[in-house]
């Protein structure tokens, strides 16, 4: 919904509806890691993913609910500047939430098949789009690190194209950001919380190594029931 109609005279006279739709929505919670802390080493370490899961990906569940419930009281109140301004901490909240929900699913153990390359419809369509799967790691990890300070890189389809793409979103931009119709397979993030513990400033050595404990078996689940 347009912020132009959630602040207007009418939405706020009238808006019933929609306060009701508010006081419907879930709170959000952080959700369990399908893997122990320390199982993806040595490509990640466990502190590392320790910290990432329980405090940043807190933080941005703690965070956007806070905007959330903010939000219905500035609806509720008829107070139009406070409802424009929790725009950006709804949208960098929710699509921290979002993306690192999609981050711990795109990654898994080497001994449960992180690493393994993709087979199915992805493989023949990696193949296709890029030449091959070796090609599609090259770029992706030359637009991770050449990404300025942080955010993500993503390996997404659009699904009325069904055509594979790579694209970057700054900060927690999620990656339907950058087209209604991108659905992510695979994102990496780029921030330096999930890597400089293990290592330091060097984003490369990061992107080269996640690659052993990629979860290209969710990827092609998500990319068969997109383009089945």
């Amino acid at each position: 919904m347009a912020l132009r109609t959630l602040v207007s005279r009418r939405t706020l006279a009238t808006g019933l509806g929609f306060r009701q739709q508010l006081r419907g929505l879930q709170t959000f919670s952080l959700p369990d890691l399908p893997y122990d802390y320390g199982a993806l080493e040595p490509a990640i370490s466990g502190d590392i993913m320790q910290l990432h899961h329980q405090k940043h990906h807190q933080a941005y569940v703690t965070n956007y609910n806070k905007a959330l419930e903010q939000l219905h009281d500035a609806i509720s109140k008829g107070d139009a500047p406070t409802v424009a301004k929790l725009h950006s901490a709804i949208k960098f909240n929710g699509g921290g939430h979002i993306n690192h929900s999609i981050f711990w699913k795109n990654l898994a153990p080497v001994r449960e098949g992180g690493g393994e390359p993709p087979k199915g419809s992805l493989g023949w369509a990696i193949d296709t789009n890029f030449g091959s799967l070796e090609a599609l790691v090259q770029k992706m990890n030359a637009e991770g690190a050449a990404l300025q300070g942080s955010g993500w890189v993503w390996l997404g389809v659009d699904k009325e194209l069904k055509r594979l793409v790579i694209e970057t979103t700054a900060n927690q931009d999620p990656l339907v950001s950058k087209g209604a119709n991108l659905v992510p397979l695979l994102g990496i993030d780029v921030w330096e919380h999930a890597y400089y513990l293990q290592y330091k400033n060097v984003r490369p050595d990061y992107l080269k190594n996640i690659w052993k404990v990629i979860n290209w078996k969710y990827a092609n689940e998500v990319y068969e029931k997109e383009c089945p």
